[in-house]
């Protein structure tokens, strides 16, 4: 999945484009529901039109996408948690570079969907712009996403401080600060303590400009020991943040390590395989430093403005 596509499949179902196909045969629970704007009608009406002309009792999967006014969909969705009973998987903001940056989609408070939706079993965001978490209590929740090109401490201190002890799936995209992702090592504690994520297996530290800082920290995480999976993907990871990778807590129990889009050496590349035979690795994607203008080099995140 990228920001450069739309979903076609979600949470294991396929996706129905509502506006291209507001009435298909069988069984509207099947689906993987996508509402969006058609440019000349406000979400809010397209919204409503899907809630009349749906079975929307059986829709377990919703998607909403590009919409002008995107802060405002969590409150819109929590206003219509009645008619959506069995909701269970809900991604909101399938929004691609050509409708928008992913830095410049705006949100808010996404707290109220929890709230609302308390069989809540997977939520993905994408966009912070304005992004707010507050601590929230989630016995459903098994899958957690934020996808941004900057997001902010304040929500990586508030997804810390949430009691999730069913999540299994963690991924927060961080960022620049340039668009807003200011966190830093310190925000990233709690959950990297674990203390409130006990059934935690997968756990995606990404698109991160103080990529070697995470790895650091990561090294010595008492969460570590219990993961499956590990990602630092898409970020500016060095030769100096896999070093205290393979200098810190062994990391041959996880089946995957994600470290695509990086700034390894050949040479460190090489030692990262060695070290953890029996573990997936993914190196894909070496970066070269760009030059920043000033002679000085340049390392960039996977996924910025």
């Amino acid at each position: 999945m990228t920001v450069s596509d739309h979903l076609s499949h979600f949470a294991g179902l396929p996706v129905t484009d509502f506006l291209h196909d507001p009435r298909p045969a069988g069984d509207p629970g099947a689906t993987a529901w996508r509402v969006r704007t058609d440019y000349k009608r406000p979400f809010e009406e397209i919204f409503q039109e899907f809630l009349d002309t749906v079975d929307t009792t059986r829709v377990s999967h919703l998607i909403t996408g590009y919409d002008e006014n995107a802060a405002h969909v969590p409150g819109l969705l929590a206003d219509a948690a009645g008619r959506l009973p069995a909701l269970r998987n809900l991604f909101v903001g399938d929004i691609v570079f050509e409708e928008s940056e992913i830095s410049w989609i705006e949100r808010e408070d996404i707290t109220p969907l929890l709230e609302a939706f308390p069989g809540l079993e997977c939520l993905e965001v994408r966009g912070s712009q304005g992004l707010q978490v507050r601590p929230v209590s989630s016995t459903a929740l098994r899958r957690l996403r934020f996808e941004s090109g900057g997001l902010p401490g304040e929500v990586v201190r508030g997804v810390g401080a949430c009691d999730l002890p069913g999540l299994e799936h963690l991924d927060l995209w961080l960022g620049v600060e340039n668009y807003g992702g200011d966190a830093t090592v310190a925000d990233l504690a709690p959950i990297l303590s674990g203390e409130r994520l006990p059934a935690l297996r997968h756990l995606g530290l990404e698109d991160a400009e103080i990529a070697d800082e995470i790895a650091a920290a990561v090294a010595g995480a008492p969460i570590v020991a219990r993961l499956e999976s590990l990602s630092l993907a898409m970020g500016t990871l060095t030769d100096q943040g896999a070093e205290a990778l393979l200098s810190g807590q062994p990391l041959t129990h996880l089946r995957r390590l994600d470290l695509h889009h990086h700034f390894l050496s050949d040479a460190m590349m090489e030692r990262v395989r060695q070290a953890l035979p029996g573990v997936e690795v993914n190196l894909d994607a070496q970066q070269k430093p760009e030059d920043d203008g000033d002679g000085d080099e340049w390392l960039f995140v996977a996924v910025s403005e």
